[in-house]
């Protein structure tokens, strides 16, 4: 055979190869996903090749085809394995496509999990710090278990609470955020409206506008409620017509009980209530003034038990008592008649309360030392009811109610020196 026909066959047998690839690249594209390919319809193919014999091919060139052809199939075999990879590729691809949108949820599950069993939760800390603020006595008597498990969670987390504030920030999810901001306005708010009420006659009117303006915003939240029933109460001490007043104890009334209707834990709302129901009887008859003075009681006695600390509620407590230790016989029969057994009490009751308060907070009030006064005048202690007259003229009348009790002071005093 010729040089140009030895030549020929050889570009003949590369393109049957390359037409052969072609055939493999269209099957690979309309196959079934997972499917292999068939190596050995392409063998056969193969040794047909092998079988077709020219008429003038010499034997030394038909080994060479062989080879070739050989090596084509070695080809092919591995083009074969590499698809079969490309497909397992795919499949995983595919799956780890669908995994990943869960994964987030799953790592999240999975650290709130683990940290629910270490960690004792920011609202728990802050009840437990509450409670040991109130309660010291508790908080001596703290078992070695509970004060090992809190020096176990500050190991085990500095490097959390180490966190930067951005790092705290991102963690955050944004509803919790929006919450976090809600929470802190309304905190500077409260914060606003307490220095407002510890102030001038101009400061309260000022923080009770304030109020009055948020009213809709925060209707619903008792830290704000019994605040506005304490600012009716502030402007019930300031003004002096009786219609403004009746008008502004009636409002702070219900105030103070729609607070105690959403938390009844709260001692600063049974505490205004009660206030309130003292205000309100002023207006009312023997029936309603002695219900009022229930209520009152019913919702003292309930502040004290939440917040014994207070010197005010002991005052208050010590107001009650005298005033119901001085009703007279007519009261106490209708007291009798409505509630079958009228409210009792007695003067040394009420000197007990008022001593409380000043032991708690000596100098605590110029009223509170007028009362103390007259409770030791109707027990015969004129010695003792002269001192206290002595501390009550040293406080300045700076109130509305100091100034009643200024009043009260100097008719006690003439009494006393006759």
């Amino acid at each position: 055979m010729s040089p140009f026909e030895n030549r020929g066959l050889m570009l003949g047998i590369m393109a049957g190869t390359a037409g052969l690839s072609l055939v493999l690249v269209c099957y690979r594209k309309i196959r079934k996903p997972g499917a292999a390919v068939r190596i050995r319809g392409f063998q056969d193919i193969g040794n047909r090749i092998n079988s077709v014999v020219l008429p003038n091919e010499a034997p030394n060139e038909q080994g060479a085809v062989m080879v070739l052809h050989g090596r084509q199939l070695q080809i092919l075999e591995k083009l074969n394995g590499l698809l079969l990879s490309v497909d397992e590729l795919k499949r995983e691809v595919e799956f780890l496509k669908e995994a990943i949108p869960k994964l987030e949820e799953l790592v999240r599950n999975e650290l709130q999990g683990s940290g629910d069993v270490q960690r004792v939760s920011p609202s728990h800390r802050a009840t437990r710090r509450r409670k040991a603020e109130t309660a010291p006595s508790a908080r001596e008597t703290t078992s070695s278990e509970e004060a090992e498990s809190e020096g176990g969670y500050l190991t085990a987390h500095t490097d959390s609470e180490g966190d930067s504030e951005e790092e705290k920030k991102w963690m955050k999810s944004p509803d919790a955020m929006v919450e976090s901001e809600k929470d802190e306005d309304l905190l500077n708010f409260l914060q606003q409206v307490d220095n407002l009420h510890k102030g001038s006659e101009v400061d309260k009117k000022e923080g009770f506008r304030l109020l009055l303006e948020n009213n809709d915003k925060y209707e619903n939240c008792v830290d704000f409620l019994w605040r506005l029933a304490r600012a009716y109460g502030d402007l019930f001490e300031m003004t002096t017509d009786a219609e403004e007043k009746r008008k502004y104890v009636t409002d702070g009334k219900i105030k103070a009980e729609k607070a105690i209707q959403l938390d009844a834990g709260s001692a600063e709302s049974h505490q205004w209530f009660a206030i309130m129901c003292g205000y309100m009887s002023q207006f009312e008859s023997v029936q309603n003034k002695i219900r009022n003075g229930y209520l009152f009681k019913e919702h003292l006695d309930k502040a004290i038990e939440l917040k014994p600390q207070d010197p005010f509620l002991y005052y208050l407590n010590g107001r009650w008592c005298y005033s119901v230790a001085q009703l007279s016989w007519l009261e106490k029969k209708v007291a009798a008649a409505l509630f079958g057994t009228p409210p009792t009490s007695t003067v040394e009751e009420a000197l007990q309360n008022f001593l409380k308060a000043e032991e708690m907070h000596p100098g605590y009030s110029k009223c509170n030392y007028v009362y103390l006064a007259k409770c030791y005048k109707d027990l015969g202690q004129k010695s003792n009811a002269l001192k206290c007259c002595d501390s009550a003229l040293s406080i300045l009348s700076v109130t509305n109610e100091d100034k009643e009790a200024q009043k009260d002071l100097e008719a006690l005093l003439l009494t006393l020196k006759l």
